[in-house]
């Protein structure tokens, strides 16, 4: 299904549909801020200046890189508005690409790398390019189609280009450089040991310590990175934990703790701020 882009920016976090397929091009000023979805993305760049951020590392982009968006991480494309950007993109929802894995095919293996081995991008090789592009093509004049059987071919090319993007992805070589990915190691360290940690002591003082870095120049040097304070960051992240949380149906006093909110009144607080709702009423409206 394709929409448009003001009806992209009114459906920032959930996704009901099987997926969802953007074709977009515009040229305007950057107006994202940081932001997150409850879903996985695939982005597939197709020309412009933009350079995206995704949890503390910085991608330099080229023609027909593909991005790998999981689900709640932080990201912000940061786009020049000297040129037009335009690139595809998918939403795609898990449960539908579960129903169809079979035995050791996992539709979403790629999402699970890009976390284990902390890189995002896949960058094809020319040979790759031109087949890629006439699968995307074929879907696309597909989702416009309403002759027989449509909506079956339609799920049938999506899920080989999925499958196509996973084979991209497994047969990268991931010791290779690639030079337009910028990020300080020390913060990619201490970003996945937030994010294995966010039930644990995670005050300032006790990172700078378990990093060896002096506490100052660790928010300075984080804000740098990442573009959140340390604080905000850890805050924002055990909220995000807490809503996937809610949604099983763990009651909301079990899930403060489970998440490292020192206190009832802290992780209600931080809720609201990030949710609008209680964590109370948040399970209510999103339970599983």
């Amino acid at each position: 299904m394709i929409i448009d882009e003001n009806q992209m920016k009114q459906k920032r976090g959930y996704l009901k549909e099987d997926f969802l397929f953007f074709n977009l091009k515009d040229q305007q000023k950057n107006e994202f801020e940081f932001h997150y979805h409850d879903f996985n993305k695939i982005i597939i760049f197709i020309s412009g200046d933009v350079t995206y951020i995704i949890e503390g590392k910085s991608y330099k982009l080229k023609p027909w890189d593909i991005l790998l968006v999981g689900k709640n991480d932080l990201h912000l494309p940061i786009i020049s508005p000297d040129k037009p950007y335009e690139r595809m993109v998918f939403w795609l929802n898990s449960h539908f690409l579960e129903a169809h894995n079979r035995n050791d095919c996992n539709l979403l293996k790629c999402f699970e790398l890009a976390s284990e081995r902390k890189i995002n991008l896949i960058r094809m090789k020319n040979t790759d390019i031109n087949s890629f592009r006439q699968n995307l093509i074929e879907l696309d004049q597909t989702i416009h189609d309403t002759s027989f059987g449509s909506e079956i071919l339609k799920n049938a090319l999506f899920i080989q280009i999925i499958v196509k993007i996973n084979r991209l992805f497994q047969g990268m070589d991931i010791n290779k450089n690639i030079e337009d990915i910028k990020y300080d190691e020390r913060i990619e360290e201490i970003l996945s040991y937030i994010n294995d940690n966010l039930y644990e002591d995670l005050a300032i003082d006790t990172i700078s310590n378990k990093f060896y870095i002096n506490k100052y120049y660790l928010m300075h040097l984080f804000k740098e990175e990442t573009g959140f304070t340390l604080y905000r960051y850890i805050q924002k992240k055990r909220a995000i934990k807490a809503s996937d949380l809610l949604k099983k149906g763990i009651p909301a006093g079990e899930v403060c703790s489970l998440c490292g909110f020192l206190d009832y009144s802290t992780f209600v607080r931080t809720f609201k701020k990030e949710f609008h709702l209680s964590p109370k009423q948040y399970a209510k409206f999103n339970s599983i």
